[in-house]
């Protein structure tokens, strides 16, 4: 019974918001309806002859000046459109519609979750978005002082976004900090330092540092940002890390003795591993490859719960550049992994390793007559992993969009991770002789495996739609952001253009032709309105002329 009870509860509910769904069309019908019936009373006929013969006294000047008038408008409509489109991805007249007119008219926003999505395995998914969403610290990020600084000298152009920088700033305060410093003055002087906004403030509190003590991050903040050169930097790096070094012996001995010093252990840790990796990555700039590769090795097999710094990245490039493609292979074999995060130097590095195996006697011509061998179909499924991890990479490996300097944190599908991995990675790809050329001719066939990128992958879970924001905020203004997948013009744009161009014409044409414009513009209405006055007749027919005197008297 109660089942029952319940189940026609549940269609009367349903018949009652089925009936006030369309309950706006029976309530036009009966306005329609009352018009009709009041037209006498009202004087609709009287006004109307009255709007008609005001409409046939305007001269053509008036309906120049209208058209015109109508074309400018639409046309700045369109200007601005167009320039909110470019600027933010979105049309403006869309954004508002559904932000503020929608709620108003009674609609739901279509992008949430519903209750039993969020039960589901949908809950995953979109768990999954938000993680691939996330921003990293790129592990191949420049040294400001060495290089950003130096092509802000010669261009005139800043590389970094001030989101990118508070960023770091804030993973400086993460990493370098913790909550003991205030008991030692050169590291509350170093607490401050990080917060500091102004570069010369930071660097004079580096300094004012170092005068009370050896501060190993006192070393690095003058590493990173007052050294020129990449052997200026190196010589405060090693400076940095016999004081760092210390600090680390003094707290590891100590770690044990309660919460404060396990938290002092745990900076000191990341300060240590931080310098070394830094000076194994000077050690690369300067040509010192091998070295830097052994410092690599020694630095993961010392740390190897320290991921985060995603060190084998580093390794993998160093690797490549020494064209030692079989340790190359051991790495990825071991970070390649199902359980681990992706990233484009994972997955753009294997491809790489697979095409290098065919690449060299690669043709398109040959392979569509006699088909692909197992190894070329390897290699094509590889670089179709890669190009759906990351959509952007190929048109920075193949040179058909301009390389900017990477910034200091990524997004990983994103443009910035791909701007990141070709910066270093396009001379590895180069060096393998016909592995451009077999990228060019396969790349865009895994865009065919995936009509749908937003709500289903292949492969990895579907391709997150806010990397275009994200990655707006982390790469300068003066870059453009690729966009996958192409967004397409929106509806208002293509509107207003319609109607700019149309009311320009008929301004264009009125002014020339004013009495030929004014038999079409009759013809025009005389055909438009014919079928509502064929319907007024048949109406008129069909109820008694005194319908309105009877129910008056009613």
């Amino acid at each position: 019974m109660a089942e029952a009870g319940t189940g026609f509860l549940e269609q009367l509910k349903s018949c009652i918001v089925w009936s006030w769904t369309y309950l706006w069309t029976l309530w036009f019908f009966i306005m329609l309806f009352l018009v009709y019936i009041l037209r006498v009373p009202l004087k609709i006929n009287d006004n109307l002859t009255t709007v008609s013969m005001f409409l046939n006294t305007l001269t053509p000047k008036f309906y120049v000046a209208l058209t015109g008038t109508s074309s400018l408008i639409s046309g700045l409509i369109l200007i601005f459109e167009w320039w909110y489109f470019r600027k933010y991805g979105t049309s403006f007249i869309e954004q508002v519609s559904v932000s503020h007119l929608r709620p108003l008219l009674g609609g739901v926003d279509s992008s949430a979750p519903s209750a039993a999505s969020a039960a589901g395995g949908d809950a995953d998914s979109g768990r999954q978005s938000v993680s691939e969403c996330k921003v990293w610290r790129n592990p191949l990020n420049l040294f400001r002082g060495a290089e950003y600084n130096r092509y802000t000298w010669v261009t005139g152009r800043e590389p970094l976004t001030y989101y990118d920088m508070n960023l770091s700033a804030q993973d400086h305060q993460t990493f370098f900090t913790c909550d003991t410093d205030h008991l030692r003055p050169a590291d509350a002087i170093m607490q401050k330092a990080w917060r500091e906004r102004n570069p010369q403030a930071r660097i004079s509190a580096a300094h004012e540092a170092l005068e009370l003590n050896e501060c190993a991050t006192a070393y690095i903040l003058l590493a990173e940002e007052e050294a020129t050169t990449i052997v200026e930097a190196e010589k405060l790096f090693k400076q940095a890390l016999k004081a760092g070094e210390g600090c680390y012996r003094r707290s590891q001995q100590l770690q044990h003795h309660g919460a404060q010093y396990e938290a002092q252990h745990r900076r000191d840790t990341n300060v240590l591993v931080y310098i070394k990796r830094r000076l194994a990555m000077c050690a690369r700039k300067l040509g010192r490859t091998r070295e830097a590769v052994k410092m690599m090795r020694d630095l993961m097999k010392e740390f190897p719960l320290l991921s985060m710094f995603n060190i084998h990245e580093n390794l993998l490039e160093a690797l490549l550049e020494l064209q030692a493609y079989a340790d190359v292979q051991a790495v990825l074999a071991k970070y390649d992994d199902i359980s681990l995060p992706k990233s484009a130097t994972i997955c753009y590095t294997a491809a790489l390793l697979k095409a290098r195996a065919v690449s060299d006697k690669f043709s398109p011509e040959a392979a569509s007559r006699r088909g692909l061998s197992t190894a070329e179909m390897n290699a094509v499924e590889a670089i179709h992993r890669a190009v759906e991890f990351n959509p952007h990479v190929p048109k920075y490996l193949l040179e058909m969009k301009s390389l900017i300097l990477p910034p200091e944190h990524i997004l990983k599908r994103g443009d910035s991770e791909a701007i990141a991995y070709a910066f270093f990675h396009l001379q590895h790809w180069k060096r393998v002789e016909g592995a451009l050329n077999l990228l060019h001719c396969t790349w865009e066939g895994t865009f065919r495996m995936i009509p749908y990128p937003l709500e289903k992958g292949h492969l990895f879970y579907p391709y997150p739609i806010c990397t275009e924001t994200a990655d707006r905020e982390l790469l300068p203004s003066f870059h453009e952001v690729s966009v996958y997948p192409k967004k397409e013009l929106p509806f208002f744009i293509l509107f207003t253009a319609g109607l700019c161009s149309f009311t320009a014409m008929l301004a264009l044409l009125t002014h020339q032709f004013p009495e030929l414009m004014g038999v079409f513009a009759k013809a025009f209405l005389s055909t438009l309105f014919a079928p509502l006055n064929f319907v007024m007749e048949k109406v008129e027919s069909i109820l008694p002329s005194s319908l309105w005197h009877q129910l008056t008297r009613i």
